[in-house]
C-alpha cells in the first residue's frame, strides 16, 4: 500500500491539462467488443481502472495496439468466450467496478455474458438492478449465483422493446444501449441518463453504424442493425478532474489555468463553484482561468437562507464532485448544506476533515453542514486514509492547503481515477512525495 506525504501551505501557479474522462473511457472502451473491425480511441487516461479494463479485454482476445500517449487501437475479431469462466477473469472483473460495462456488448454480439460481482469504491450500496432489468426487457435470461458471486446473462436473440428505467443510471443506460444496438426491432428507453458520457458513447456507436435517436435527452430510440463497424473516437476531458482543480485553486489561494476543458460540456459545474464565491474566467473558448483569491464567500438563497448543494441526474450536479465541493467550502466565508442523495456512505470521510480542524456537522449519512473558516484558521496536517477516489482527492486538496505535513494512505484509490496526480501538481509548486 502506497502513501502520499504532503507538505501543505504552498501556493501553486501554473497550467494543468485535464486527463480524458474516466467514466466515458470505461464505456467507449467496452464498446469495442461490438465489432470485429478496428476502433481507435484517443485521450485515454492512464489510470488504474482504465488499465485494468484494457487488461481484461486483452484476456478476452481483444488485440490492443498503443499508437501514442493516450491513443489505442482495439480489434475484437477473435474473442475467447471461454475466458469468461476463467480464474483470471474472475479476479480482474471482481477488482473493477467498470467491468460491468462489458456485459451489454458481449450479450449483444455473442448472446451471453458472465461477470463476477464487481468491486470499486466503498461509498455505499450501488445496485445493478437497472442493468439486468434492462437486459431482461430485451429478452435475456438473468441468473445470480450467490455462492460464487457470479452474474450470468444469455439470450438467443435480443428483441427491441419499450422500457422505463427505474433510475436514470449512467452505467445502466450505457449498458442497455450497447445491448440494444444490434437487437431485432426498435428499443425505446425512457428516463435514460443523458450525461455527456452517454452522448459521447451514442455518437460513437452511430459512427459505427448504429441508429440511435434522441441523443442528449432522456428518451432514446434505438433501431437495431445487423452489425457495427470500426471508427475513431476522442474522449472528453474529465469534468470531475476539472472541478477538483477549481477546488484546489481556491483552497490553496493559487492561480491556475486549466486548459482544454470542453467548457460547454461542463453543465452547471462552473456555476456551482461560483456560488461558493470562487472567481473564474473562460478564456479562448475552452480554457478556464482561476485567479488567486485570499477569500471567497458562499452565496445564499434569495430569501437569505443557507445554500444547499445537492446532486441530481444530468443536467443536475454530478455526485462525483460533492466531496470536492464539501472540502472547498471548509475555507469559505459562510455556511452550506451538502446533500449527497445517491450514496449513503460517501460523506463518511468528513471525520478526517474534522480532525484537521474543519467545522462540519454530519447530520446523517446523506447531509453535512459546513461552516466555513474564511481562511482565518488554517487546516492542520494529519494522517489519514483514502476510502474512495473522490474522497481521496478531496483529502489531498485539504492536505495541500493545510499547515504542516500530512500523510494519506491507500492512495491506490486516488490512482484509480487521477493520472499521475502527484507529479502533475508538483510541476506547479506542490510538494507531494509518493512513499
Amino acid at each position: 500500500m502506497s502513501t502520499f506525504e504532503i507538505e501543505g501551505g504552498r501556493r501553486l501557479n501554473g497550467t494543468l491539462v485535464p486527463q480524458g474522462a474516466k467514466n466515458e473511457a470505461l464505456q467507449v472502451i467496452s464498446a469495442v467488443l461490438l465489432t470485429k473491425e478496428p476502433v481507435t480511441i484517443s485521450n485515454v487516461p492512464n489510470i488504474l481502472d482504465v488499465n485494468k479494463l484494457i487488461e481484461l479485454l486483452e484476456g478476452l482476445g481483444v488485440y490492443v495496439t498503443k499508437k501514442g500517449k493516450g491513443t489505442f487501437t482495439f480489434q475484437s475479431e477473435n474473442i475467447n468466450i471461454d475466458y469468461l469462466i476463467s480464474d483470471e477473469y474472475n479476479r480482474l472483473g471482481a477488482a473493477l467496478r467498470g467491468s460491468i460495462m462489458v456485459l451489454g456488448p458481449l450479450l449483444s454480439r455473442f448472446g451471453k455474458g458472465f461477470l463476477p460481482k464487481p468491486g470499486g469504491d466503498k461509498i455505499g450500496r450501488r445496485r445493478l438492478d437497472t442493468h439486468f432489468i434492462g437486459f431482461e426487457k430485451l429478452g435475456a435470461n438473468f441468473n445470480y449465483d450467490e455462492k460464487r458471486n457470479y452474474y450470468t446473462v444469455d439470450a438467443q436473440k435480443l428483441k427491441g422493446t419499450y422500457m422505463l428505467l427505474d433510475e436514470a443510471s449512467v452505467t445502466g443506460t450505457a449498458n442497455i444501449i450497447m445491448a440494444a444496438v444490434m437487437a431485432d426491432g426498435i428499443t425505446t428507453i425512457y428516463n435514460a441518463a443523458c450525461e455527456p458520457y452517454i452522448q459521447q458513447l451514442s455518437k460513437m456507436l452511430n459512427r459505427m453504424g448504429a441508429k440511435i435517436k434522441g441523443i442528449g435527452s432522456n428518451l432514446l430510440t434505438i433501431e437495431g442493425v445487423a452489425e457495427l463497424h470500426g471508427t475513431e473516437h476522442r474522449i472528453l476531458p474529465d469534468m470531475i478532474e476539472i472541478g477538483s482543480f477549481i477546488g484546489l485553486a481556491a483552497m490553496t489561494k493559487s492561480e491556475i489555468l486549466i486548459k482544454d476543458v470542453a467548457y460547454d460540456e461542463l453543465g452547471m459545474i462552473p456555476r456551482v463553484f461560483s456560488r461558493l464565491g470562487i472567481q473564474m474566467e473562460r478564456k479562448n473558448e475552452d480554457d478556464l482561468f482561476i485567479p488567486a483569491q485570499e477569500n471567497y464567500e458562499i452565496d445564499t438563497f434569495i430569501d437569505g437562507s443557507i445554500l444547499t448543494i445537492a446532486d441530481a441526474p444530468w443536467p443536475g450536479l454530478t455526485p462525483d464532485l460533492l466531496s470536492v465541493l464539501l472540502v472547498t467550502a471548509t475555507q469559505a466565508k459562510g455556511s452550506v448544506l451538502i446533500h449527497q442523495k445517491m450514496f449513503e456512505s460517501r460523506l463518511f470521510f468528513v471525520d478526517k476533515l474534522i480532525d484537521m480542524g474543519a467545522q462540519i456537522i454530519l447530520c446523517d449519512p446523506h447531509r453535512a453542514n459546513v461552516i466555513g473558516l474564511d481562511n482565518k484558521i488554517q487546516l492542520r496536517g494529519t494522517e489519514m486514509s483514502s476510502p474512495d477516489i473522490r474522497a481521496g482527492v478531496s483529502l489531498l486538496i485539504a492536505a495541500l492547503s493545510a499547515d504542516g505535513t500530512s500523510r494519506i494512505h491507500n492512495i491506490e484509490q486516488i490512482d484509480r481515477g487521477y493520472e499521475s496526480i502527484d507529479s502533475r501538481l508538483n510541476a506547479i509548486g506542490a510538494s507531494i512525495k509518493r512513499i
